[in-house]
């Protein structure tokens, strides 16, 4: 399975901070935001993965990730010129997707929870369809909401909808089978002239075969789209962080974990960072 991280756009609510740097390269507590939707697809199991970004800012992505082989992985880079909806992620990226399965997560987007790991997992091996993450909101007409039949099973998808069917939101993370590349090639531009993720989870749930995942009680699914979110979501991370002594979305320690570096490459890394408490962390990490 390949991974799509969607890391354009011009982070305009975010504006002064992202007149010149890009909103996923923000600080969430203390690393870059992207490092949060890098995690999630490598807890996944995915180590193939394409940044896909704007022509700006696309070599500061290359200055700080690289190729991703210091974490065991492969990173590459795309370019996405023009704001043109995330579904049009798949069209970018389609030699790159080539004939495998592809998940696709927002950049902005933090997740995490105690079972977010198996959830993962069991997504990415769906041999077909689309399997989405649902997540229980206060204020639904925010987002795009998943409205159920009467036995409990996904009727369509809306988008921001006056009157919510249920509190259900979409989350920014999806994983789908190859036939994603030409549904995004085939669905029509919305009125705001952006090719909809919701057409193509559309797409999916009118031939049955769309799954929505339940994220349960006690997990969390952050946006930071706006200042508030920006900083609610570093204090989060801070918090865990802080009282239980572990790094959130740690790209380092999972790709330790995951079997894709040594301890010894592990504790390199450390020390290339020695002087932050960030690579203090990674030295004192220790084999179980």
């Amino acid at each position: 399975m390949k991974g799509l991280v969607l890391a354009g756009g011009k982070g305009t609510r975010l504006y002064p901070l992202t007149n010149v740097v890009s909103k996923q390269l923000l600080p969430i507590y203390d690393k870059p935001m992207i490092y949060y939707s890098l995690s999630v697809l490598m807890l996944a199991g995915i180590k193939d993965i394409l940044i896909i970004s704007t022509p700006r800012d696309l070599p500061q992505y290359e200055t700080l990730l690289q190729d991703g082989s210091k974490w065991g992985i492969s990173i590459s880079f795309a370019e996405q010129c023009e704001p043109g909806g995330l579904a049009q992620a798949f069209t970018i990226g389609a030699e790159f997707i080539g004939t495998e399965q592809v998940c696709l997560i927002l950049g902005d987007n933090i997740f995490y929870g105690q079972s977010l790991k198996t959830s993962l997992r069991a997504a990415a091996k769906n041999p077909g369809g689309a399997t989405i993450f649902g997540y229980r909101v206060k204020n639904p007409e925010r987002y795009g909401i998943v409205k159920f039949d009467q036995n409990g099973a996904p009727e369509k998808i809306l988008e921001k909808p006056d009157t919510a069917p249920s509190n259900v939101a979409v989350t920014g993370l999806y994983f789908y089978d190859n036939d994603v590349v030409e549904i995004a090639r085939t669905i029509q531009p919305s009125a705001r002239g952006e090719l909809e993720i919701t057409s193509v989870n559309n797409a999916y749930l009118e031939r049955g075969d769309l799954r929505v995942e339940m994220m349960m009680r006690g997990s969390a699914w952050l946006d930071t789209g706006t200042h508030a979110s920006l900083l609610q979501a570093s204090l989060f991370v801070q918090i865990i962080e802080e009282r239980q002594g572990i790094k959130v979305a740690c790209p380092e320690e999972i790709a330790w974990q995951m079997g894709y570096i040594s301890i010894e490459k592990l504790h390199a890394l450390g020390a290339d960072l020695m002087d932050s408490e960030y690579g203090a962390y990674l030295m004192a990490l220790q084999a179980d």
